[in-house]
């Protein structure tokens, strides 16, 4: 069991996956976000009824499922529609994260929440020890979306808009990796970081 969590966040393209799976492979669970809230909705759950009796059976695919694309054009440019949803899905996954990591096997846990900042920071989750923030400038960003995503300009700056800036970011960390090099710099600091919160989780433990 970890009673020790720590939640990782940064913005689109910042290099989030590639911190937790060099976590990962030091034997640390990770809880990710994403996939809670695609659980939350999942075929058959409360959560997808819940969306389905506010937003009509229009939000549905043929095979029952939700129709995110379908979703997103019924909240675009209408917040009132997704704080409805966000209403309905993240209380889902922030439970599920918590749970998640409180049955982890090892000294501590990693919740992965992309959209920390943005969704209540400590407020929403004051169940996380620290906060771990994968931070790169703006500049890089848009580099890595227009080679990742073949995208283009416009649309990347977009992307990096929607989101919260980098300073709303960097005003929740606890700790930060700047992640602006080569992937191979990422395990020297995920090596630091993983035996600095082990002595935490320890200490924690104790007091």
């Amino acid at each position: 069991m970890s009673d020790f969590i720590i939640g990782l966040t940064g913005g689109v393209a910042s290099g989030k996956s590639a911190v937790t799976a060099r976590f990962e492979a030091r034997g640390v669970s990770v809880a990710d976000a994403d996939v809670a809230a695609r659980e939350a909705v999942a075929v058959g759950s409360e959560g997808l009824a819940e969306v389905v009796a506010a937003f009509g059976a229009g939000v549905l695919a043929a095979d029952g499922a939700l129709d995110r694309a379908a979703m997103r054009r019924r909240i675009f440019d209408d917040d009132g529609a997704r704080l409805g949803l966000e209403a309905i899905i993240h209380p889902r996954v922030r439970a599920a994260l918590r749970a998640a990591c409180a049955a982890a096997q090892g000294a501590y846990a990693i919740a992965a929440i992309p959209l920390l900042a943005e969704g209540g920071g400590r407020t929403a989750y004051p169940w996380l020890d620290r906060i771990l923030v994968v931070d790169v400038p703006a500049a890089v960003q848009h580099a890595r979306l227009l080679l990742r995503d073949g995208i283009d300009g416009a649309l990347a700056d977009r992307m990096i808009a929607a989101q919260a800036s980098r300073l709303e970011r960097l005003a929740i960390a606890d700790d930060v990796i700047v992640n602006d090099g080569p992937l191979e710099a990422l395990e020297g600091h995920v090596a630091a970081l993983d035996g600095r919160y082990r002595g935490l989780a320890v200490g924690a433990a104790v007091s």
